[in-house]
């Protein structure tokens, strides 16, 4: 009996390497379906959601960086569109502010000028009104001194005023046409 079994062990220790064993080839199958199945079941749709999630999350950070950049193009657009506004407006402020000062420069000059002409008018008429002053006390002071000389001279009084007066206005007026004779010439 035991050289049966050790011919049957033999036997099977000489089994050909080439041509699988046939219970390992049913339970090879039954294992590589159970596998399928779980991977099938619960490891392929798992998979898919996540690729659908990565692909989602790719295309829309991709559809928010455009809409981005689509929103920063306009603002960029606005900002230039009120920096040229702000800069036209700025234009014309200082062109305001040079006719306005230019027009207040014309005021001020305008009233410096007629202040000068009131100043040298009023200088005028002061000067004038000295002048006549000047005169009137001259012209007592030669009849005067006229008629003193001429009263010397002549040896008699011209105290008289009514004659002293009369002699006095043909003397300066004997100097006046002199004077205004001999400027002439």
């Amino acid at each position: 009996m035991i050289n049966t079994i050790l011919a049957e062990a033999a036997a099977e220790t000489e089994h050909n390497p080439i041509i699988p064993i046939w219970q390992e080839i049913v339970l090879g199958s039954i294992a590589f379906i159970v596998l399928v199945v779980v991977l099938t079941k619960f490891v392929f749709p798992q998979m898919e959601k996540t690729f659908a999630a990565r692909v989602d999350a790719i295309e829309g950070g991709i559809k928010r960086a455009e809409a981005a950049q689509a929103e920063a193009n306009e603002l960029l657009e606005q900002y230039r569109a009120q920096l040229a506004e702000a800069r036209t407006e700025a234009a014309r402020i200082r062109d305001e502010a040079r006719a306005d000062a230019e027009g207040i420069r014309q005021d001020v000059l305008n009233k410096a000028r007629e202040e000068s002409d009131r100043i040298i008018s009023a200088g005028r008429e002061q000067l004038a009104a000295q002048r006549e002053s000047i005169v009137r006390e001259l012209r007592s002071e030669v009849g005067t001194l006229a008629v003193d000389l001429a009263s010397k001279i002549v040896g008699e009084s011209l105290a008289d005023e009514a004659r002293s007066r009369g002699t006095v206005e043909r003397f300066i007026a004997d100097l006046d046409s002199a004077g205004t004779t001999g400027g002439r010439r």
